[in-house]
């Protein structure tokens, strides 16, 4: 999810992006990418008639900044296809806007999925048109068919975000959860490399006592991103990603009232009472939880790096290169790691189109013109010679083009980021053996990081960031488990609300409760818990899991 600092302070104004017809700069150029071809455009007809102009009016349901009006990415995109992108973003709580849109039934042409809009009836049935009419988009889900179905219609209601692997797989970033701390406090302590909750907090606590203007640990307990304080103990317990369950021999259980939790909140509860936590930590909403990390103060903090990376990439638009972070996968004593997934399948999210729209086919013809190499290249590279470079037939970038990749105006003016990210993408490498996005290009990935980067991974004698986390294995059928769709109104969704209320209430109670009373208030949560029926959302998460396995097990 990806949102420009900017949006940290300024309320994103709701405006449209119409795009005018554009030149393609580069156009001179012999790569494919700088010019994708429109014959077959998804809405102009085949063969030579004329492209037909289409407004697609969108909402996005992540917090970005509106891109200038003569964006050159959008503008090729109206210039190839035809197609103009009126794009409306989140601003303030998602679950009231979606109650908005519901209840009046006013839904523009595409919308990012979510469970309540499927419950309402937002979303026309994809399945039969990508089959007639988008072999890109088919060819892309053709391993995970049955997967991107809505169990409960077996329709398909929206695209999900979904990378397809091509040619050769790597990674170089990380973008998933860890213990993160800042760069120059690693340095300034001769580069330790915490394993253990203990291990950690004492690298803040020195650090705080040689920074006490800066915040020692940080977390989040706001709107449905509650997880940098919910998800901790399941990570250190050596269990992946499963939301608020971990699953063993494929059965799943809430840790909120086990051990694996009450061991972690004691310990933030300690942390807090040495003054290492940030006061406003548990009432903080995200945007001031994002300026905190922009402003350089937090040394540390527990997330996935994809939710605080606007955060961080304030931090490189100021230069301050030294107060980005470094993950660690922290363990209690025994745990196997398992912070690091191979990319999970997300049902019911990415675009879908509306009951609204009044062209649909038109639509998914357009979205299914975005699944070709050339498309995807454009969106993740750019266009040669403006974005990219070719020698020897790879791609690179010189530093120049390195440095406009970091500056948040530059990307608002040149890049679709807002409307690339919910979209399904290729990720390996492309047929020429260049790979999928740049980040992941060896040899484009170490010359694009600043010294201080290349300075730290020489010190932990890694080449990537992923490398600081074990090498994942295949993901299990069913997961992630979080994914699994709790019907509104049923017994399950009923007690997982009742669950994540009560977290959301007693969590910030026992970490900031005195130490002599933590025992008491944990009591007090796990005897509201006991009360949750906590059962009926367990028994949907198992039936659930126990169909994945039966149903997705074979393509």
């Amino acid at each position: 999810m990806k949102r420009t600092t900017l949006r940290m302070i300024v309320p994103v104004l709701t405006l449209s992006v119409i795009l005018s017809g554009c030149s393609d700069a580069g156009s001179g150029s012999t790569d494919s990418s700088t010019a994708p071809a429109t014959t077959g455009s998804p809405v102009a007809a085949q063969g030579t008639d004329a492209i037909k102009p289409l407004t697609i009016s969108m909402f996005i349901a992540n917090s970005y900044q509106q891109p200038t009006a003569d964006n050159r990415i959008y503008k090729m995109i109206k210039d190839k296809t035809g197609v103009s992108l009126k794009m409306e973003f989140l601003v303030g709580d998602l679950t009231q806007k979606l109650g908005v849109m519901i209840a009046g039934g006013d839904y523009p042409d595409v919308i990012t999925g979510d469970d309540k809009l499927i419950a309402a009836g937002a979303f026309v049935p994809l399945e039969d048109m990508i089959e007639k009419y988008a072999p890109n988009l088919k060819k892309h889900y053709a391993d995970v068919w049955n997967q991107i179905k809505d169990p409960a219609s077996g329709h398909i209601y929206a695209l999900p975000g979904y990378n397809a692997f091509t040619g050769t797989f790597t990674e170089t970033t990380y973008e998933g959860p860890g213990f993160w701390l800042q760069k120059d406090i690693l340095k300034e302590q001769g580069w330790p490399t915490p394993k253990t909750l203990e291990d950690y907090f004492a690298i803040i606590e020195k650090a705080k006592q040689q920074h006490p203007d800066r915040i020692g640990f940080e977390t989040l307990n706001f709107d449905w991103r509650t997880f940098p304080l919910q998800n901790p103990p399941e990570h250190l317990a050596g269990y992946p990603n499963d939301g608020g369950v971990t699953v063993d021999n494929g059965k799943a259980s809430i840790f909120a009232d086990k051990d694996i939790a009450k061991n972690y909140y004691k310990k933030l509860n300690e942390v807090n009472s040495k003054g290492l936590l940030d006061k406003e930590a548990l009432v903080q909403n995200y945007d001031q939880y994002l300026a905190k990390i922009a402003s350089g103060r937090v040394i540390g903090m527990f997330d996935q790096h994809w939710n605080f990376g606007d955060g961080e990439k304030s931090l490189i638009s100021q230069g301050n290169f030294g107060g980005t972070y470094v993950g660690f996968p922290l363990l209690y004593p025994g745990a196997k790691e398992y912070y690091r997934d191979r990319p999970a399948l997300t049902i019911n999210r990415g675009y879908g189109i509306s009951v609204k729209a009044k062209d649909p086919i038109a639509i998914l013809k357009f979205l299914d013109s975005l699944m070709t190499e050339d498309w995807q290249k454009t969106l993740q590279w750019g266009v040669q010679g403006q974005d990219y470079q070719v020698k020897d037939g790879k791609y690179y970038r010189t530093p120049e083009q390195r440095d406009q990749q970091n500056d948040n105006t530059w990307k608002l003016a040149n890049k679709a980021e807002a409307f690339f990210f919910n979209l399904p993408k290729m990720q390996g490498t492309y047929t020429d053996g260049n790979a999928t996005d740049p980040n992941t290009q060896p040899q484009e990935f170490y010359d694009s990081l600043k010294p201080v980067d290349q300075e730290v991974l020489k010190a932990y004698n890694h080449k990537t960031w992923a490398e600081f986390f074990k090498t994942p294995v295949d993901n299990p059928v069913y997961y992630p488990a979080w994914s699994i769709d709790l019907i509104d109104g049923s017994p399950a969704k009923v007690a997982q609300t009742k669950i994540n209320d009560l977290a959301v209430k007693y969590l910030p109670k026992a970490v900031l409760a005195s130490p002599t009373d933590f025992e008491k208030v944990w009591k007090e949560y796990t005897d509201q818990l006991s009360k949750a029926n906590v059962k009926a959302y367990e028994d949907r998460i198992n039936d659930q899991i126990q169909w994945r396995i039966k149903n997705w097990s074979s393509k």
